[in-house]
């Protein structure tokens, strides 16, 4: 069975250091696709935009600085308030968001206490796929037998 975590946030798109626009953005977890984070941002177009991650990075990036390349996360202090900031670069552009921590990592908390940490695997079905794909059919019958196994050759016979 698929469950679904969802958060809706307004995070802050960091223009400077001085000024920042709200984004409406939804966060979604599902225990079907248990390594990732999906973030839909509603920016004021036909289409929100989509990036999905790793839901590791998400966790860590509560606690400690990580990521490389398409997304990095640190936790910081804004005005004394706890957030996260959230670095995204894509060929299209790049994009610096604010979240309120404690949003973030209570959000977090409710996917770890769903599909602990190392359980992610047992949640993806690769073993019964395997079984699945490798079970016979039953046209694999005829390749499974022998079709000559009365013509082998006898000593004497020419």
């Amino acid at each position: 069975m698929d469950t679904v975590v969802e958060r809706e946030l307004e995070l802050k798109l960091v223009l400077s250091p001085e000024r920042s626009i709200p984004v409406p953005a939804r966060l979604t977890y599902r225990t079907e696709d248990p390594y990732a984070v999906h973030v839909a941002f509603h920016i004021g177009s036909d289409f929100p935009v989509h990036w999905t991650f790793a839901r590791d990075l998400l966790v860590e990036g509560v606690f400690r600085p990580c990521g490389q390349g398409d997304v990095r996360i640190w936790p910081t202090k804004v005005d004394r308030r706890n957030v996260i900031f959230v670095a995204l670069t894509s060929p299209d552009g790049d994009a610096l968001l604010e979240v309120p921590s404690a949003l973030v990592a209570t959000w977090v908390e409710r996917t770890l206490r769903l599909v602990p940490p190392g359980t992610e695997t047992e949640r993806l079905g690769i073993d019964e796929g395997l079984a699945e794909l490798l079970a016979p059919l039953p046209a694999d019958d005829l390749w499974l037998s022998d079709p000559w196994a009365s013509d082998e050759w006898q000593d004497g016979d020419a």
